[in-house]
């Protein structure tokens, strides 16, 4: 998801309008691809890092799944998790010092520091753990952003490159929302093993109902978001809003009503599926901007 996203907003967002709008990208396909290749890697090693600490409650949550101390040992994964973060930060500061601007590669610092201390103390926190991985989930999307467009920009080109980057920025924004309805269903249906691990997570303070109304809430909040920006900037475009509702406002407007009825684990499972499903379908609406733009 992330590498066809990054995919996405370099090849259907930002290079078609190179000539046409007179927009400016600053990395070379090669340089791309190494700006997939760092990021995947330090989304890997957070994965890794993220089972490690999850070892105890993955045998209440999801025993199938389990994966440390049955096919790897913990030293092995915590090495595995070493490698691949110097590697992706390596080729961040690669990236960085190519364009001239080294303070860049700070960006992967600060994502590889936060997917650590999210996995062994944020996750167990009050909302916090929920706020700081959906704006790791945004930062893997704005990326492209701040690469691509930032190093470009030039007093001649600054209406356009803004514009651009603007968008990505949106689109982060759409990332954040719906990865933050994820993060608490997920808590919702884990809430069994998070309890047994002393965890603080929003179903456990509040309670199941409770956090199930909050989840509504994002999802809301979500769902009148995309109507505001149809309507605000796609309007006039009838195959474009007809894409918008049906694969995106329409699924949200599922998932709420899912979820006044939810009770049972299946349940929350089955609302996470949609979720990926959603996320999936709005950045594939980036394909779009062809006709949005033209």
């Amino acid at each position: 998801m992330i590498a066809l996203v990054q995919i996405l907003v370099k090849y259907a967002l930002l290079l078609p309008f190179v000539d046409s709008h007179g927009l400016t990208t600053a990395l070379k396909p090669f340089d791309f691809a190494i700006l997939i290749l760092a990021t995947l890697l330090i989304a890997a090693g957070g994965y890794i890092i993220n089972d490690i600490y999850d070892v105890e409650t993955d045998h209440i949550n999801r025993p199938d799944k389990v994966i440390i101390n049955k096919y790897i040992s913990e030293e092995k994964a915590l090495m595995a998790f070493i490698i691949l973060n110097v590697i992706g930060v390596g080729l961040g500061f690669y990236l960085s010092d190519g364009l001239g601007k080294s303070g860049l590669a700070s960006v992967f610092v600060l994502a590889s520091a936060l997917l650590y201390i999210y996995s062994s103390y944020l996750k167990r926190l009050f909302l916090v753990g929920n706020i700081a991985i959906s704006l790791v989930v945004a930062l893997s999307i704005l990326l492209v952003g701040i690469f691509e467009v930032l190093p470009s920009l030039a007093p001649s080109n600054r209406v356009v490159q803004i514009t651009f980057f603007e968008i990505i920025l949106d689109y982060a924004i759409f990332a954040i929302m719906i990865n933050m309805i994820r993060e608490l269903i997920k808590d919702i249906e884990d809430i069994d093993g998070d309890h047994q691990s002393g965890m603080q997570t929003l179903p456990i303070v509040l309670g199941r109902d409770r956090a199930n109304y909050v989840a509504i809430g994002f999802a809301t909040i979500a769902l009148f978001s995309v109507v505001y920006y149809v309507i605000t900037y796609l309007f006039k475009l009838p195959l474009v809003v007809a894409y918008f509702l049906v694969f995106i406002v329409a699924p949200l407007i599922y998932i709420i009503l899912k979820l006044l009825n939810a009770k049972h684990k299946a349940h929350y499972v089955h609302i996470s599926l949609i979720l990926k499903l959603v996320m999936l379908t709005g950045m594939l609406s980036l394909l779009l901007y062809n006709f949005i733009l033209k």
